[in-house]
């Protein structure tokens, strides 16, 4: 269950078939079947349960990139740490030099010095592996 304390998140979403989706500014982008892996935090009102609440609804205002995935694709796990540090840049960072993940360049990250946000992998990811190989106390959480 989500805790409505600050945290960060890494969302897990199946693509099931391929779409183009005009992605803001960014313009048209192709997903790809596969697993979309996108890491955010949740230090306003509601925290995690409320920010991930959101990225759940396929129907909601569009304000960050993540928004124009998640209208056509939900999200099957989350990876959450309620760590009091902002830890999202770090995943990233994580995810890019560790994780075996192709990074979606410039996705989710207009407001920091990270590539993306945003990582792709053909297969399944491993949420053990996963969890285990970023910074905090990470939870499991399937929906």
């Amino acid at each position: 269950m989500l805790q409505s304390n600050s945290g960060t998140y890494l969302l897990i979403c199946p693509v099931d078939h391929s779409r183009h989706i005009r992605v803001g500014a960014r313009g048209l982008l192709v997903f790809n079947v596969g697993y979309y892996l996108y890491v955010g935090s949740a230090f306003g009102p509601g925290g995690v349960r409320a920010r991930v609440g959101r990225h759940r609804k396929r129907r909601k205002p569009k304000r960050w990139h993540i928004d124009y995935l998640t209208a056509y694709y939900k999200p099957e796990f989350a990876l959450i740490s309620y760590d009091e540090n902002r830890l999202e840049h770090v995943w990233a960072s994580c995810l890019e030099q560790q994780c075996n993940l192709d990074v979606i360049k410039g996705f989710g990250n207009s407001d920091c010095r990270c590539s993306s946000h945003l990582f792709f992998s053909e297969t399944t990811p491993d949420q053990a592996a996963l969890a285990s190989s970023l910074a905090g106390d990470v939870n499991v959480t399937e929906f």
